[in-house]
């Protein structure tokens, strides 16, 4: 009888370990999901800055200007359920005005032209590479929270379902190949 008790006890600690590890590691998730965020909203931040810099610069012209400046403002003024789509709309802008080669060169002659389109080309570049991290932890936490333990004992608590963060970020290739 005794035997029988100390196995149960055992097996029982043996189970709360494992289940503590596993909110740990889901915890962890969510921190990671959250820094990734921190990082793709700097990265978006930091295109549609650089993007209304170059549209306020005077050295498009003026349609261009005006497409770019509205695409990036939006971007920028966008509250949560709208941002997928100005940030998408924000990339179509980006590859509509620098859809030629010729724009970028035009930006590249202009003074400081060089060094912008160089930071938008970084810009544009690294948010790609930021939303794929930040995806790839909401599907590492949305793969553990699918298993029956996480649900059965509610190992994640209150936290919401982490979502993914779908947009357009295609960069235009004129810009990518010649601002390098």
């Amino acid at each position: 009888m005794t035997a029988t008790l100390i196995w149960i006890l055992v097996a029982l600690v043996v189970i709360g370990v494992y289940l503590s590890w596993t909110a740990g590691r889901l915890d962890r998730l969510h921190a990671r999901i959250d820094a990734a965020r921190a990082a793709l909203d700097a990265q978006l931040l930091r295109r549609a800055s650089v993007a209304q810099e170059l549209a306020t610069s005077g050295v498009l012209d003026p349609a261009a200007s005006i497409v770019l400046y509205e695409a990036a403002h939006a971007a920028r003024q966008a509250v949560e359920e709208q941002r997928e789509v100005a940030e998408s709309e924000l990339s179509q802008a980006l590859r509509a005005v620098f859809a030629e080669p010729q724009q970028v060169e035009a930006v590249k002659e202009a003074p400081g032209g060089a060094e912008t389109a160089l930071e938008l080309a970084e810009a544009v570049r690294r948010v790609p590479m930021a939303r794929r991290f930040h995806n790839d932890a909401v599907r590492a936490a949305r793969a553990l929270r699918r298993h029956r333990k996480v649900r059965w004992f509610r190992l994640a608590g209150h936290a919401p379902f982490p979502m993914a963060f779908e947009m357009d970020d295609e960069p235009p290739a004129a810009l990518i190949e010649r601002a390098a």
